[in-house]
């Protein structure tokens, strides 16, 4: 089961509400913030041998990782929103191609 399956009813509500490409980037978001949940509850039990205050050196990279991720998605969704503003985007909310 793929992405599109699982999340079948997040993604049609949000490209609903924000168009196709805004949609599914506040999806992959959500999914984003749901795994850095997780990956910061695991880097309590394992901290850093050099830090114990700081998750181990691997799970801090994979945060660093994941939070770039989101803000390169934000930003994007920010694009998109001040084109549509604007009038310059050509995609209507609940239009284009679903896989």
């Amino acid at each position: 089961m793929n992405v599109f399956d699982e999340k079948r009813g997040e993604l049609e509500r949000h490209e609903f509400m924000m168009g196709v490409e805004r949609g599914r980037l506040a999806v992959a978001l959500d999914l984003l913030t749901d795994s850095l949940i997780l990956v910061g509850q695991h880097g309590v039990y394992c901290a850093s041998s050099r830090n114990p205050s700081k998750p181990a050196l691997d799970l801090q990279a994979v945060l660093n990782g994941m939070e770039g991720a989101k803000a390169l998605i934000q930003s994007v969704m920010e694009v998109i929103g001040k084109s549509r503003e604007q009038g310059q985007g050509n995609a209507e909310p609940g239009s284009g191609n679903r896989q």
